[in-house]
């Protein structure tokens, strides 16, 4: 499983509207760095994000973990709504 596989997986674990998210990976001008979009709907946006950010860190650090051993690269995940 890939790391865009993954924050799939673990985004929509956590929200009631499954159907409206959308995981995509963008190219950066760094190699060793990958950019995760993540987008929701506005009614889930409160259950990715979490009190003072803390589930959007977690979902960070278990994606970063991920690609620590598999492509050892840094994960940058921003979380957006529709």
């Amino acid at each position: 499983m890939n790391v865009v596989e993954l924050t799939e997986e673990i985004v929509k674990s956590l929200v009631v509207n499954t159907d409206a998210v959308s995981v995509k990976e963008f190219p950066t001008e760094d190699e060793g760095v990958i950019l995760i979009q993540v987008m929701v709907d506005e009614s889930d946006m409160g259950r990715v994000i979490g009190r003072e950010g803390r589930t959007a860190n977690a979902i960070r650090t278990l994606v970063q973990a991920s690609s620590a051993l598999h492509e050892n690269k840094y994960i940058k995940i921003d979380i957006d709504k529709f």
